[in-house]
């Protein structure tokens, strides 16, 4: 696959390469190597280390991702580097079906349109990293919490101690040094009593904090548009799942569901729409989930369903009868009355522990998804056992 318009080919400077290469994290080796490639011509150039298939990919890499970024006019920074490697290595297929899909229409591929793209791919960096900073604050506000705790603990002692003691000193008739303590003490007894009062309120600020963090987070596990749990959320749940499942020796199913033809209704129809079919898909998806069935919106128009303790067939049929169900429906675009004709989805289905891992069970599931599209939509199709031996 092409990435460029030969027309349009640029000139990639050192500059770039190297910048790449940093921002890609190679090492040094590995940036001797290509900058003697690239100096090949000056009198101090560095010697080219032995060559290797390994070394010519790492180069042929590099090449492509400053061709991609030049060709298409984009900014020159970790975001498109990562997506331009991303892309042309085939780790986000979303993302890679979105720029091919662009590409063919000929159209420019934008830095806004790329953003937008990416995060709706899933946006697994940006997840991830949020994931990270929340699991830092948590961290922070446990400490501070068991600190403000332990203090506002040993300040009520202290202030019930230092009390006590202030009413055996406050006697009638005392001498003025033992008054002039009391005075002291009375001031000592003030100032814990306002220092206790503070640490109570830090700690009303703590559980305050900490509720909104939880309701951060639960925003950042959930997809907005729809509601449902978002791909981020739905790994998580897949390991704990798988987990579960392997100790009670359950069966696990999963399942990639994507709705037919939906660019067609977005052209059609208009993004708001196609919005609106995205909804109406995921609430028939979410009816069938509980604490064993788990659907998330795996990004762009693709959902994906976990079902434990049902076997192949039976997660089969609770599919195929939900996708009769939707093509059933017959749905009309309420803003411009006019009918959106039959809207239905194509799943693949894989059983999870026929599979040596969760991630080849994904893969599986994925391609019987392809499958469901090329023998003609709306159907759910099993994916094939892996050959033993």
């Amino acid at each position: 696959m092409s990435i460029q318009d030969p027309s349009s080919t640029r000139k990639t400077g050192k500059g770039l390469m190297t910048w790449i290469e940093r921002g890609l994290g190679l090492g040094d080796s590995d940036r001797h190597e290509t900058e003697a490639e690239a100096d090949s011509a000056a009198p101090d150039a560095l010697p080219m280390p032995p060559d290797t298939p390994r070394r010519a990919a790492r180069r042929q890499m590099l090449a492509d991702i400053a061709d991609f970024i030049m060709t298409h006019d984009l900014e020159v920074n970790t975001f498109t580097l990562s997506t331009a490697h991303d892309y042309l290595a085939g780790h986000d297929r979303h993302l890679t079906r979105a720029i091919d899909e662009k590409l063919g229409t000929r159209e420019p591929l934008s830095q806004p349109w790329l953003e937008d793209a990416a995060q709706r791919s899933g946006g697994k960096d940006h997840g991830q990293a949020l994931n990270r900073l929340m699991q830092r604050m948590e961290a922070d506000l446990e400490a501070f919490s068991a600190t403000t705790k332990s203090a506002q603990s040993a300040t009520t002692d202290y202030n019930q101690t230092l009390e006590a003691h202030v009413g055996d000193l406050a006697r009638p008739s005392g001498p003025p040094p033992v008054e002039e303590l009391v005075s002291i003490a009375r001031a000592m007894l003030e100032r814990t009593r306002e220092l206790e009062h503070e640490m109570e309120r830090s700690a009303a600020q703590t559980r305050n904090l900490r509720r909104s963090l939880d309701d951060a987070r639960r925003r950042a596990d959930h997809d907005h548009l729809t509601g449902l749990p978002n791909r981020r959320a739905f790994e998580a749940c897949f390991t704990k799942e798988y987990a579960t499942a392997k100790s009670n020796g359950e069966q696990l199913c999963v399942a990639f569901c994507d709705i037919d033809h939906f660019k067609r209704i977005n052209d059609t129809h208009g993004h708001d729409a196609g919005d609106r079919v995205l909804k109406v898909v995921a609430d028939t998806l979410a009816h069938i989930s509980n604490d064993r069935c788990h659907v998330a919106r795996h990004g762009g128009e693709e959902f994906v369903v976990l079902l434990r303790g049902r076997s192949v067939h039976q997660a089969w049929e609770l599919l195929d009868e939900t996708r009769d169900q939707m093509a059933r429906r017959d749905m009309v675009n309420r803003a411009t009355d006019e009918p959106f004709g039959q809207v239905t989805f194509s799943a693949g289905l894989a059983d999870v522990f026929a599979f040596d891992d969760p991630r080849s069970a994904l893969g599986a599931a994925d391609k019987a998804l392809y499958q469901a599209k090329d023998m003609g939509r709306n159907r759910i199709v099993l994916a094939e056992r892996p050959a033993k031996g």
